[in-house]
């Protein structure tokens, strides 16, 4: 046992843990290891940005159950990976290498982008070496790699000749801003301010009135709907309305998804501008007319408005109807929006070609595969299964852009036949690369290659397989996978696409347990997000502490609650660790001659109080952990170290420690028993949540005696229920609560606590105390110790 140094320097132990593990290959995958698998699907985060404080909580969350795990002697499966083949990549290309990818050509702005990701990416990855997150990360892979992009069209080429996949023209949602479609889970719902504009329409000289939101749609109105109930308008049933300022006519026509109470009870059907209009489009056999552009600009269908922005229309549209005495009031309200939640605009619906999963008539599906996965905590579920009923779109895949997991089909160019590669093929670019076969349907040898790339989540959706497919030996043993952690507004995209594509490639769940963690908030209540310039940099946080002060203050959020940032709580940490190291080099000074070996002849009483106590908190972690609430483990470990270990126990045991001449070697030794055992469990206990300092007590102290390279590959303490004792307990609490009237009582009186107790009246059994007496009178200084009816201390 070598000798602790006075301080702890925790920015030069995390450097030199962080190189000893990856020397050491300390949480290195096993394939051939017998153990049970513990498989972890890592959520891969987006190399486009910096680690934020919420990363550094959640991946330090789940990354206590990892360590946990692998301490309980499973053969754990952490991979590493990067998310970095979607829009946000995009953006992040273009704004550090100043281009547009519109205006390059593909291929030259794919090898700019796979280049600076190259450049940038080891950086990145550190951040999470360096928060202690314990991947194996030699088993790495990039959602843009070969190794990704052939997984992620191997799923698309077997969902299509599944037949779960349809390419067609097609209302879809698109994003004017990033000039691409995008699925129904890249939408956030965001209050805006807006009007309801009650404008005139005529029927036969007659005045309609219709409100509206999006007076700039009006080129494209199709039809007017109202309630088959709605007696005001029953009489225009069958006729015509004049669409003002475009002076065109349009069918007046019933139908029951019109509300009688919304507005004035009628409204206009526009190609498109919302899901209902898409309804009554398909209902009715409308016409389809285009106002709106990809680019977000008027088409010529909205004549002299044509090439103006949507907000600049509907400013000059409602301008104009004013002019003409169209526009009979307007009313502001607040309502919610779908915007896209990558760029914050206003999302539109516009008919275009695009590649969908088929997945609508697969609700049942989705909420028996809900059902059957084990949520912790178990309501977030609701949040699945509330995203499941409100499905209203088939998911689209595809995306106009340059960079990404390209779409791998041809079309023949004679019948528009859809040719697939061989899977030998893959991956593919149909751009470069030719189909393997002429057309099967008509032999024609000619080709139109599809140019759009695939949504950045029908890869992502996939990492359970992309990851186990890293150890192909070993893949029926790592998928389905145990775990995936992720924080509560991922349920809707990132846990749902992956668990539906694991029922629609395998029919199982990708995962066995999710554990949901929530987000880190401002001091104001917000999500912390670089939109909204409120996020803290966790380098700086423990810069200035250290990174296990802020696992601690990770580790103190509750298991799928939001936590409003508070740095007391890393101070805290800070503090924690400085008491451990402290409390370690005292305790190892006084078990340089302790030797495990050495039996004990008898137990003192407040040794076996210690050890009773400490049996109940390994207990109550371990069955914590086992239900992945962190936090209690966390709270259990910390309030026996601080309160039950420090505060109590060691200034119990310092006299027999010190002076084992007048206590004698045999209640030396016991306590000296009941230290090591406490500490080493305490450093354990602490391990998952610290790192950095349990390894560095760890190998100042323990690793020789524990025959392990790592704290982090011990075995996690077991609870001795033979060595639980209710009755010591009760006594030795009850006399806790002496020493503690006796330290009160000398504090009132400004008496330092090594002055002696003239007398010390105990209210309890004498029979019980006897055991505790001499350790009793040690720390009190008590002369004399007397047993009544109440306890008094007598200076």
């Amino acid at each position: 046992m070598r000798e602790l140094p006075k301080t702890y320097n925790s920015h030069e132990a995390e450097n030199k843990w962080l190189a000893y593990w990856e020397k050491e290959k300390i949480y290195h995958f096993n394939s051939k290891s017998k153990k049970k698998i513990f498989s972890v699907d890592t959520p891969p985060p987006t190399v486009s940005g910096k680690m934020h404080i919420g990363h550094s909580f959640s991946y330090s969350q789940e990354d206590f159950i990892v360590r946990y795990k692998r301490m309980r002697r499973h053969e754990v499966f952490f991979p590493f990976g990067t998310d970095d083949n979607g829009l946000a990549t995009d953006r992040l290309i273009e704004k550090i290498k100043s281009v547009k990818s519109a205006a390059m050509d593909r291929k030259e702005y794919v090898q700019l982008c796979l280049k600076t990701l190259e450049e940038i990416r080891p950086d990145f990855v550190q951040d999470w070496k360096h928060l202690g997150i314990s991947c194996d990360y030699s088993l790495f892979y990039s959602t843009i790699n070969e190794h990704c992009q052939r997984v992620s069209q191997q799923s698309f080429i077997d969902l299509y000749k599944k037949g779960l996949e349809y390419v067609k023209e097609a209302p879809t949602l698109w994003c004017p801003e990033c000039h691409m479609a995008i699925a129904q889970v890249e939408l956030e719902d965001k209050q805006l301010k807006s009007y309801f504009n009650d404008i005139i329409f005529t029927v036969n000289g007659d005045k309609l009135i219709i409100a509206t939101t999006r007076p700039e749609l009006l080129p494209a109105c199709v039809a007017i709907f109202y309630h088959p109930d709605d007696k005001r308008y029953t009489k225009y049933k069958g006729k015509k309305a004049t669409v003002p300022l475009f002076n065109f006519n349009v069918p007046i026509l019933p139908d029951k998804r019109a509300d009688p109470t919304k507005g004035t009870g009628i409204v206009m059907c526009c190609t498109f501008g919302d899901q209902t209009d898409m309804e009554w489009y398909f209902a009715h056999n409308l016409p389809l007319k285009t106002a709106i552009s990809p680019f977000g600009k008027m088409t010529e269908l909205a004549g002299t408005y044509q090439g103006l922005s949507i907000k600049e229309a509907r400013k000059a549209i409602i301008d104009d109807l004013k002019k003409e005495g169209l526009l009979v009031s307007q009313k502001e309200i607040m309502h919610a929006v779908n915007v896209h939640e990558r760029c914050g605009t206003e999302i539109e619906i516009l008919h275009s070609r695009q590649w969908f999963i088929k997945y609508l008539d697969k609700k049942n599906m989705m909420v028996d595969a809900g059902n059957t996965l084990h949520w912790h905590p178990e309501h977030m579920k609701n949040r699945y299964d509330n995203w499941v009923k409100g499905l209203q779109w088939d998911w689209c895949i595809s995306r106009q852009r340059h960079y990404g997991v390209p779409i791998p089909v041809w079309y023949c160019k004679k019948c528009e036949e859809v040719l697939l590669p061989d899977e030998k093929q893959l991956p593919v670019d149909p751009l470069r690369d030719t189909p393997p076969h002429a057309c099967p349907k008509c032999s024609s040898k000619e080709y139109v290659p599809e140019k759009d790339v695939l949504d950045t989540w029908a890869t992502s959706s996939l990492t359970p397989q992309i990851a186990a497919q890293l150890v192909p030996e070993a893949y029926d043993k790592i998928y389905p996978m145990s775990f995936r952690q992720n924080s509560h507004d991922i349920i809707t995209f990132w846990l749902f696409n992956t668990l539906v594509k694991s029922q629609l490639h395998d029919k199982k769940n990708p995962w066995n347990e999710v554990m949901i963690t929530g987000w880190v908030l401002d001091q104001h209540g917000k999500k912390m997000s670089k939109s909204k310039n409120n996020v803290i940099d966790p380098r700086e946080v423990w810069g200035k502490y250290c990174v296990d002060a802020l696992r601690f203050a990770a580790a103190g959020t509750k298991l799928g609650e939001d936590y409003p940032f508070q740095e007391k709580d890393v101070v805290t940490g800070q503090k924690t660790v400085t008491k451990l190291w402290n409390a370690s080099l005292f305790s190892l000074m006084h078990l340089k001659d302790y030797d495990e070996k050495n039996k004990i002849k008898k137990l003192e009483a407040f040794d076996a109080w210690v050890l009773s106590k400490l049996q109940k908190v390994i207990r109550a972690c371990t069955e914590s952990l086992e239900s992945y609430e962190y936090s209690k483990a966390k709270a259990e470990t910390d309030k026996f170290f601080w309160q039950t270990l420090c505060d109590q126990y060691l200034e119990i045991v310092k006299d027999r420690l010190y002076n084992s001449d007048k206590r004698g070697k045999d209640a030396r030794a016991s306590g000296q028993y009941a230290l090591h055992v406490s500490l080493v469990s305490t450093i354990k206990l602490f391990a998952p949540f610290l790192p950095y300092i349990t390894e560095e007590i760890y190998h100042l102290s323990f690793a020789d005696q524990d025959m392990q390279k790592s704290v982090h590959q011990s075995s996690w303490p077991d609870s001795h229920e033979k060595l639980i004792d209710e009755k010591i307990e009760q006594v030795g609490d009850a006399l806790v609560e002496v020493i503690s009237l006796v330290r009160k009582a000398k504090s009132e009186k400004n008496i330092s606590l090594k002055e002696p107790v003239k007398e010390l009246v105990i209210a309890l059994n004498e029979d019980d105390v006897r055991p505790f007496l001499e350790d009793l009178k040690a720390v009190t200084k008590a002369e004399r110790v007397t047993f009544g009816s109440t306890t008094a201390v007598i200076l």
